[in-house]
């Protein structure tokens, strides 16, 4: 499980650390969907500067240590985050719980009943401006879930949490919720990590804390692997 934390040292903005995007930006306004609905220029503008951030950045030493575990081990990856930087380091299989910076679908968009997605278009890092629309007629929105929306994949995040052996929790808050109950559907013998360089405030007697950034905690990680 990953969150804003591994693709901070991408250069690629956190949202609630000191100096984050929620200083500069009401949540209200520009990530939830009541702000979508009162001013779809300004969410837009928001999400199309963070796609082109995005652009530039590049995957980082933790991104990569991720995508290696690959090479010896089954590995899934859960993400709050909705950069492609897992991705782009190699990771062949990553479930975005709150969508993808890179892809947007209809306003009137659905996800069907098992979770699937519909009507998802990539349109890399291009901007999208109010007038795009998807074929159907209706305004192209972000692909992302909005504070005040429902979260499509939290039941395919909990049956990977479910089936797993370890699980390794790296830059994350464990704040934001859903996700941030998901390590609770770990199995009883199924050790866990934290790598984050705050202190995270879980208390399970399965958990091992690793304080510090991203990239060198998995240095560390991958010593006690």
């Amino acid at each position: 499980m990953t969150g804003a934390g591994v693709s901070a040292e991408s250069g690629f903005a956190t949202f609630r650390d000191t100096g984050g995007l929620w200083e500069q930006y009401d949540v209200n306004d520009v990530a939830s969907i009541e702000g979508w609905y009162r001013n779809r220029k300004l969410v837009l503008d928001f999400y199309n500067e963070r796609r082109a951030q995005l652009k530039d950045a590049r995957p980082n030493a933790a991104h990569e240590a991720i995508a290696a575990l690959e090479r010896s081990y089954d590995v899934d990856v859960i993400t709050q985050n909705v950069d492609n930087l897992h991705e782009r380091a190699g990771s062949t299989r990553v479930l975005h719980l709150h969508g993808e910076l890179t892809k947007v679908r209809p306003e009137n968009g659905i996800y069907d009943r098992t979770g699937s997605e519909a009507e998802v278009i990539d349109v890399g890092y291009e901007p999208v401006v109010l007038g795009d629309l998807a074929p159907g007629g209706s305004q192209l929105r972000p692909h992302i879930v909005f504070f005040g929306e429902a979260v499509p994949n939290i039941e395919k995040a909990i049956d990977l949490v479910m089936k797993a052996d370890i699980l390794l929790i790296v830059g994350s808050s464990l704040q934001v919720y859903p996700a941030a109950g998901l390590y609770r559907y770990a199995p009883s013998g199924c050790p866990i990590y934290v790598i984050d360089p705050k202190p995270v405030p879980l208390a399970d007697p399965r958990v091992t804390f690793i304080q510090d950034v991203a990239t060198r905690g998995m240095e560390k990680f991958l010593q006690m692997l």
